[in-house]
């Protein structure tokens, strides 16, 4: 997903008064499944809109901006490991970490 179809949709909503938590990977550590500017909007109903990279590393940051949207209402820089031993039901095995700064708009 384009930086810019993730900005024009978040426009859109901010026109709407619709509330929308942007995901932003800032840094990466050893290997993941995206690259450092991958971009994801997570909406108040769960649904999503780009991708930092898919799997629970994704559903992670799903979680962390809904959170951000419901709860505390302002931005969070969340580390995400993607470690898990390659046994471990639904484990993500990249091997590396990131860090993803979440902004909601809208709340």
């Amino acid at each position: 997903m384009s930086a810019q179809g993730i900005y024009r949709s978040l426009l859109q909503l901010s026109k709407k008064g619709a509330a929308a938590c942007l995901a932003i990977l800032v840094e990466t550590r050893g290997s993941t499944p995206r690259q450092v500017g991958a971009r994801m909007l997570v909406f108040i109903d769960g649904t999503t809109f780009g991708s930092i990279g898919g799997g629970c590393g994704e559903g992670i940051v799903r979680s962390a901006a809904l959170r951000c949207l419901v709860t505390t209402r302002s931005c969070e820089l969340l580390e995400v490991e993607l470690t898990d031993e390659m046994g471990d039901k639904e484990g993500d095995v990249c091997g590396g970490s990131m860090s993803v700064f979440l902004e909601p708009f809208g709340v």
